[in-house]
């Protein structure tokens, strides 16, 4: 179901105060936990010590419903109020256990979906709804949230979030407030110390839509190389992937922009007041990476008058760079075109983006947006969708080029 893995995050809890940083469990723990209530019902208790050990890791497990749960012994899934689904050990001790959540909960424990009430029914009303992500402390240094299904509202015509919104509060890093349509996303959050961090979604019924949502939190301890660096909202391991603005679509959005002379235009699916870093992973052996838009003619539509150019010359059109790129934009650092060629600026903005590449360490696409497009001429943009894919290291200055 989700193709995302982290060998570095904690188990669940033994107990609810036993902390999160035990990785495994004994045969004496599932005596301890199974025996005894079987005891009881027997009347009578009869137990053998037993001579070893019988460990297993609270490892990652795929449950029978395709969900990523955590493996456990029966005790300690019913301790985290979870559910039972299949067995994860050869000698059927280990239980994979699916920890659910939804609004007004809260949990500390690894591999948690937080989904809107009654998912995956939808809902189209006024709501306020809160989860709180609990640190396991001294354990976790991030978390990460998985997108699984989003679908808000979209924002005004100003990419504001006016009507529906996501709100996380409590993190070391700035997350923008995000609604529309962004199955698949993901972000990453920083826990400050020991505190926790809390997601806030807000509905409204003045939009007719059918709503739902359904997320995956997994923490990361402070010791994983696979924490995301500092600034990176978004952080993706592969050696190729598409990444995309929040909201990001093909479609434009129903909402306008109204100037101060009472003409209207179509207003932005990209979300206002956004500055942050999508980072990736540079892989062993590779050196450099390359960017380049999407398929669909919309992946690059990030300033100016978007429909009026779809309409008369078609898309993609129009790249704009460097100082032409105020409002809205992208930033990559050090981009060469294919021939070699600098770039010699680091902004991208637009209707079209041509393909670039960059040497430069470590390999971080940051976006920018302004507060509304009042200022401006930008009409009916859609944001980006745009390709990554690293490049192997090349002859003799290979090592350079890694460590460059």
């Amino acid at each position: 179901m989700l193709s995302y893995s982290n060998p570095c995050i904690w188990g669940l809890l033994l107990l609810v105060s036993a902390g999160c940083a035990q990785v495994e469990n004994t045969i004496e723990d599932y005596d301890r936990f199974e025996e005894e209530d079987e005891a009881s019902e027997r009347g009578s208790r009869q137990y053998f010590p037993k001579i070893g050990l019988v460990r297993f890791e609270n490892s990652v497990c795929t449950t029978q419903e395709g969900y990523m749960g955590t493996c456990v012994t029966k005790k300690q899934c019913e301790y985290s109020d979870g559910l039972q689904s299949g067995s994860c050990t050869t000698n059927g001790i280990g239980r994979c256990c699916l920890i659910q959540r939804t609004c007004g909960e809260s949990s500390a424990f690894n591999n948690t979906y937080f989904s809107s009430t009654n998912y995956p029914n939808t809902f189209n009303e006024d709501s306020s709804c809160t989860f709180t992500i609990e640190a396991c402390p001294g354990n976790s240094c991030q978390a990460r949230i998985d997108f699984l299904s989003f679908t808000l509202a979209q924002p005004d015509g100003n990419g504001n979030c006016v009507d529906d919104s996501m709100v996380v509060t409590g993190s070391g890093g700035n997350v923008p407030v995000i609604c529309g349509e962004n199955s698949g996303q993901h972000i990453y959050v920083t826990f400050v110390g020991n505190n926790s961090i809390t997601i806030t979604i807000s509905t409204s019924s003045s939009v007719d839509l059918q709503r739902s949502f359904n997320f995956l939190i997994t923490q990361i301890a402070c010791d994983c190389p696979t924490l995301a660096p500092a600034g990176c909202l978004q952080y993706y391991t592969d050696l190729s992937n598409t990444v995309r603005s929040f909201n990001y679509g093909s479609q434009i959005n129903g909402a306008v922009v109204t100037y101060v002379n009472a003409t209207t235009v179509a207003g932005t699916r990209q979300l206002a007041n956004t500055n942050y870093g999508i980072c990736v992973n540079m892989v062993a052996g590779y050196c450099a990476i390359q960017w380049a838009q999407s398929s669909d003619s919309t992946s690059f539509t990030v300033t100016g008058n978007t429909a009026l150019i779809e309409v008369v010359t078609g898309l993609p059109n129009d790249p704009l760079y460097g100082a032409a790129c105020t409002t809205d934009f992208v930033v990559i650092a050090n981009p060469y075109f294919s021939n070699g060629v600098s770039v010699n600026t680091d902004r991208f903005c637009g209707n079209e983006f041509d393909t670039v590449y960059t040497n430069s360490k470590p390999f971080v696409l940051t976006t920018v947006t302004d507060a509304d497009e009042l200022g401006s001429d930008d009409v009916a943009n859609r944001g980006f969708s745009l390709t990554y894919t690293q490049q192997a290291c090349r002859g003799n200055n290979a090592l350079l080029q890694l460590t460059g």
